[in-house]
Order: structure tokens, then C-alpha cells, then sequence
């Protein structure tokens, strides 16, 4: 059944009392059935008065537009009408509980938000005078000093702009070190429960992958990391906690066979959350580590942004790290640009990852979420972060499948689809019914190490009536999937604005051009 706009009916959508009311407009209530804006505007008018253009010589030669531009004319309300609409349709942390495992999507404090807006470093350019942003600087010194002292290290680079970026720097600081000491090493190990952006950091400047399999209970046994190592191996790349939500229980004895064999370890912090303010990293033994300021220390990074990766180095690749980075000269702040302007001949930096300094704005909003929680506080997020991914653990474990047996887990708890076995429901239909709950799905089919992975993150942030109705949300999914209801998960979501989308179809022949006649 169509409305008038040739969009489905709310009647469609929804077998339920409510759902069955038809309406004309194919709204549902406050939740507007909203058009793209060609089918809004009209081609033909345009919502602003423009004066005829003067006559002028094209340049553009064969490149010049032959036809229409095809915009659509609106006047001011329908353009924000539109716009408005579209964002009420998005998912956020704002709106709700979102179980994202992999990418920690916490409250960001609205404290933040506020001193990342205030004049002094909103309003400030890469290109002052560095004696006319001291207090940014200042900022800059007091976060580095504070990211080394939660991880145990003695160097920092701050200018990296989010994860992947902070291991390219942290491996390109690695081959640095090894070009520097003659040596030709050309093997980089990365373990299957690794973050799938190690092997293509690692593989993009030049080096050879090897994996190392997951042991039964999830972790990377030391037997399995001798097993391959040898004398071409130039660094091993390990996530602790790994993508399984499992702490890398003989990490330290890896990380001295490592370095006993002339490699070096590097530790992808994208897990930090689960660790901060109760043990530190550089005790490990890691050599360099990225750390994800926007999923540590809050501002989910949905949408692309904003983010910041800086890295935190051993004193044996410290001298390696990269340009630029802060000095302080007696009562003020010098940011060091140019090898010419390095006074230590053991500093050797590798080169410069990007044009500026880093990301300002998460710097700010970084230190703010530090400071205001305090060292006590970054140590209880981190519990509560762990506490709460183990209450869903324990209150799933009885219905859902642990690939790992029922060992603790960090800040994520992981499940397979085993249980849905004979079912015909697939982790993709479960993740779809989550969608017409009020949820934002779990992470699906990641980490490649189990089969049907179902990642859940819970955070600190949540609170337990918050944590409770998603786990009997969930509990109620799996005995309608248990008990037959095959179609209900099929067909999931009937409740979402556009419904069950052909995901493959969208991904292999994307239709990126809207043209007048073209479906609704």
C-alpha cells in the first residue's frame, strides 16, 4: 500500500494495534515520513532572488555544464525542516543504549563540549605566533605529561588524528629504529584477535604479515608466538585487550621473547578504557602504543570525527618519534617543527605525520574529562567499564553461546552464534530485530576469530535499569528465535524509517544519483 508521496504506510510496517492506523501522510505521529529533497523542493523555482549573471567568457572549456544544474528550489523552512527531520532519524549516545563492541561509545560530558569552545582554543590557528597560544601549548604539555604517566611511558607524540594513523607512526618509529641499527627485518606479527587495521598498517609501509591463531580460552599463548619468531621478524603488533574482550594474560613474557629475539612490541591501545588507572601498559614491556582519545577519554567518534591517536614510546624508540613536538623553555612552551631546530643529536625523529600539531579540540576535551574525573575517577571508569561488560556476560551466558567458556572478561563481552543453531535465524536477522527494540545493534562478525561474533560494549556510562532492559530485550529475542519465529527476524526491522535494507545490492550497484521517476 502507497501514500500519496508513493511511500509505504505505517500500515505496512507494523502488525501491532497501534502500527495498523493508516494515515494519509504515512507519518507516525511526530516521526515524519520524510522525502529526499528533489521530491521536497521544485526544480523549476528557487527560494532565493539571484540577480541575472553578467555576461563572461567560459573557461572551463569541454568541461562546462551543458544542461540544468538540477538543484532543488526551497524556500528556508523546508530546508530546515528537512535537515531537522533527518537528524532526528540518527542513533546516538544521546538517544540511547549503544552496545557498539570494538568502539567504545560512551557519554561525552557536555563539560567538554564547553572548554573545547572557549575562545582561547577554539578560535585559534596552526599558524600564530607560538607566543600567542602558550595556554594551548601549556594544554598540549599537561595531556602528554598525563597520557605517560596513566601508561608508564616516557615519550609522546601527539600529532597522530585517530587509531589507525597512531600505528602507522608507532610502526613507521619501529622501522626507523630498525633501519638505524643496519638491520633488514622484513616480518611483522599480528594475531588474529588483532584490530583489523594492524595487518594493513604494517603491510602499507612495506612490511610481510604472519598471524598467530588464537589460543582456546581467546588469548595469545607465548608458544605460539615462538613458534614464528625469528630473526626476520621486526616488531609484533598485539591489542591487550584483545578484540575477544580477553586480557593477554602472558603479555609480558611475549613481550620479552620479543625483544630477547632484537624485535619490538607494539600494543594497540584502542582498549585503554579497560585498563586506565589500574595498570599500565609501559609495565608490559610495549615499546609504542596508540591511544584513542575520542574513545577513552570520551566524544564518541561516530560520523567520520573527531579523533586523535596519540602514541606513547619506550625510552628505546623514544629518540624516533616523530615531528613536531613540544619543548618547554624555562617558563614557556617552543614547538619543534624542523630537524634544525632539535638540540639533541640523539633525537632523530623519523619524519612529520601531518601538516599541524594534532587535533585541538580532542586535546581539550581529553584533559577536561582527565581532570574533572581525577585519577580515583579513571580508575573507577575503568572498573565500571569491566563490571558492566561481565553483568551482561553473566546475565546472557545461560541462553547465549561464550566461544571462550565462561572466563571474566574486560570491557567487552563476546558471544557466537551457536546458540541460534537450528533456528534459521541468522546473527544478521538477530542484529536487525535489536534495530525495531530501540538499540543500536552489537558489532557483528567481528572479531573473525569465532564464528557469528556478537561484540557487546556496554561502558561505564550506563546504568544498570539501562543495562537490564537491553539484556531482557535480548533474552526475549532468543526465545522468539528459539521458539520458531523465524519471519518476525526475517522481515526485521518493520519498525525503522526505510526498513530492511538489501545490504549487498546497496554495497555492489549503489545508486548514487537521483534522477525524477526513480523509485520511493
Amino acid at each position: 500500500m502507497l501514500n500519496n508521496q508513493g511511500r509505504p504506510t505505517v500500515a505496512e510496517k507494523t502488525d501491532s494495534p497501534v502500527g495498523s492506523i493508516e494515515t494519509f501522510t504515512g507519518n507516525r505521529g511526530l516521526q515524519i515520513e520524510e522525502p529526499l529533497l528533489f521530491e521536497v523542493g521544485s526544480l523549476d523555482n528557487c527560494g532565493v532572488d539571484l540577480a541575472e549573471m553578467p555576461k563572461h567568457k567560459n573557461r572551463l572549456g569541454v568541461m562546462a555544464r551543458d544542461s540544468d544544474i538540477g538543484l532543488a528550489g526551497l524556500s528556508e523552512p523546508e530546508t530546515m525542516r528537512h535537515y531537522v527531520r533527518l537528524s532526528q532519524k540518527n542513533y546516538s549516545i544521546d538517544t540511547g543504549f549503544y552496545p557498539l563492541g570494538s568502539c567504545t561509545m560512551k557519554h561525552n560530558p557536555r563539560l567538554n563540549e564547553k572548554m573545547a569552545r572557549l575562545p582561547g582554543f577554539g578560535n585559534i590557528h596552526p599558524l600564530q605566533p607560538q607566543k600567542t597560544v602558550q595556554g594551548a601549548f601549556e594544554l598540549m604539555g599537561d595531556l602528554s605529561h598525563w597520557l605517560m604517566r596513566l601508561t608508564g611511558t616516557n615519550a609522546v607524540a601527539l600529532s597522530p588524528k585517530a587509531g589507525a594513523h597512531g600505528e602507522l607512526c608507532g610502526m613507521m618509529a619501529i622501522k626507523a629504529a630498525h633501519k638505524a641499527a643496519g638491520s633488514k627485518r622484513n616480518i611483522v606479527l599480528v594475531p588474529d584477535s588483532a584490530h583489523g587495521t594492524n595487518p594493513a598498517t604494517a603491510a602499507l609501509i612495506g612490511y610481510k604479515v604472519r598471524s598467530i591463531p588464537a589460543s582456546d580460552d581467546g588469548s595469545v599463548s607465548v608458544e605460539s608466538v615462538l613458534e614464528v619468531l625469528d630473526d626476520d621478524v621486526a616488531a609484533l603488533m598485539l591489542t591487550n585487550p584483545n578484540t575477544g574482550g580477553v586480557f593477554e594474560k602472558d603479555i609480558k613474557k611475549i613481550a620479552d621473547a620479543i625483544h630477547k629475539a632484537g624485535a619490538y612490541f607494539y600494543c594497540d591501545g584502542a582498549n585503554l578504557n579497560a585498563l586506565m588507572g589500574r595498570a599500565r601498559p609501559g609495565d608490559f614491556g610495549i615499546d609504542a602504543m596508540h591511544i584513542n582519545l575520542h574513545k577513552t577519554f570520551s566524544t564518541p567518534h561516530g560520523g567520520g570525527g573527531p579523533g586523535a591517536g596519540p602514541v606513547v614510546f619506550s625510552d628505546a624508540l623514544a629518540p624516533y618519534a616523530p615531528l613536531p613536538y613540544l619543548r618547554r623553555d624555562g617558563d614557556s612552551w617552543h614547538m619543534v617543527e624542523t630537524r634544525e631546530g632539535i638540540e639533541d643529536d640523539s633525537h632523530v625523529p623519523f619524519g612529520r605525520m601531518v601538516a599541524f600539531h594534532g587535533q585541538m579540540g580532542m586535546f581539550v576535551r581529553a584533559l577536561t574529562y582527565m581532570m574533572s574525573h581525577g585519577s580515583d575517577g579513571l580508575r573507577q571508569a575503568c572498573t565500571d567499564a569491566v563490571l558492566n561488560a561481565n553483568y551482561l556476560r553473566a546475565s546472557l551466558q545461560d541462553i547465549m553461546s561464550l566461544p571462550f567458556g565462561e572466563r571474566k572478561c574486560m570491557h567487552e563481552v563476546l558471544f557466537d552464534d551457536s546458540f541460534l543453531k537450528g533456528t534459521d535465524v541468522t546473527t544478521l536477522d538477530f542484529a536487525k530485530a535489536i534495530i525495531d527494540e530501540g538499540f543500536h545493534p552489537m558489532t557483528i562478525y567481528f572479531p573473525l576469530v569465532v564464528q557469528g561474533a556478537m561484540l557487546m560494549e556496554p561502558t561505564e556510562t550506563e546504568s544498570r535499569e539501562a543495562l537490564d532492559q537491553f539484556i531482557g530485550t535480548v533474552r526475549n529475542l532468543v526465545s522468539r528465535a528459539k521458539a520458531g519465529d523465524v519471519d518476525y527476524f526475517k522481515n526485521a526491522p518493520v519498525l525503522a524509517p526505510r526498513r530492511r535494507m538489501d545490504e549487498t545490492k546497496a554495497a555492489r550497484k549503489p545508486v548514487l544519483r537521483w534522477s525524477e521517476g526513480m523509485e520511493g
